[in-house]
C-alpha cells in the first residue's frame, strides 16, 4: 500500500506571531526546530522512501533534518511553493478578521473561493499540485514518500489525499511541525 506523510515545517516568526506566511521565505525559528525534532521521532517507525519538499526555508530546513535522521534523499520541487496571499502576507489573521469582516467571513463559508488581493486563490493552487502530487503517487506507488509543505497548502493536499473538503482556512494557517500519514 502507498502512503504520503505529509509535513508541516517547524514554526517561524510569523507563524508564532499568527501572521499570514503565505509564500515569505522565513526560517525556522528555534521552537519551530524543537517541533521538527519531536515530529521526526513521533513516526520513526514510518519507512520513508524519499522526501520531497516546497522550496522555502522552512521546508528545505524541516526536509534536510528529516533526512539527516532517516538518511533518506530530499529533493525541492518548485510546484511546492506556498500559496501567493498577495498582501495578506505578512498581516496577522485577527487583523483581517477584524478589519475585513464580511471578506473572512466569505472565506470561512467558502474557502475554495478565496482568493486574497494580489495573491492566488486555492482553487489555482490545489489545480497547480493535484497532478505534482499524482505523479508522485503513481512513481512510488507501494511506497511511502513525505511532502514538507507549509500551511495551508499542507492542508489543500492533504484534503485532495483524503478526499474531503477544507473546512477552516484559518486554523490551518501556521506551520508547527505537525503531520499526518495518509493512505493512498
Amino acid at each position: 500500500m502507498s502512503q504520503v506523510l505529509v509535513v508541516r515545517p517547524g514554526s517561524t516568526a510569523l507563524d508564532e506571531q499568527e501572521r499570514i506566511k503565505g509564500c515569505l521565505d522565513i526560517p525556522l525559528s528555534e521552537s519551530g526546530r524543537q517541533q521538527v525534532l519531536r515530529a521526526i521521532d513521533e513516526y520513526a517507525d514510518v519507512e520513508l522512501k524519499m522526501i520531497y519538499c516546497a522550496p522555502c526555508e522552512s521546508a528545505q530546513a524541516t526536509a534536510r533534518m528529516i533526512a539527516e535522521k532517516r538518511q533518506c534523499k530530499w529533493k525541492v520541487c518548485d510546484f511546492f511553493r506556498n500559496i501567493d496571499h498577495g498582501l495578506w502576507q505578512g498581516r496577522c489573521i485577527e487583523e483581517i478578521r477584524r478589519q475585513q469582516p464580511k471578506l473572512y467571513k466569505q472565506i470561512q463559508d467558502n474557502p475554495s473561493s478565496f482568493s486574497p488581493p494580489g495573491g492566488e486563490s486555492l482553487a489555482d493552487a490545489q489545480q497547480r499540485v493535484a497532478k505534482q502530487v499524482m505523479k508522485l503517487q503513481r512513481k512510488h506507488a507501494n511506497e511511502t514518500i513525505a511532502i514538507v509543505i507549509p500551511e495551508p497548502l499542507a492542508t489543500l493536499v492533504a484534503t485532495q489525499l483524503k478526499s474531503t473538503q477544507i473546512l477552516d482556512l484559518w486554523k490551518s494557517e501556521c506551520d508547527k511541525g505537525s503531520w499526518e500519514l495518509i493512505p493512498t
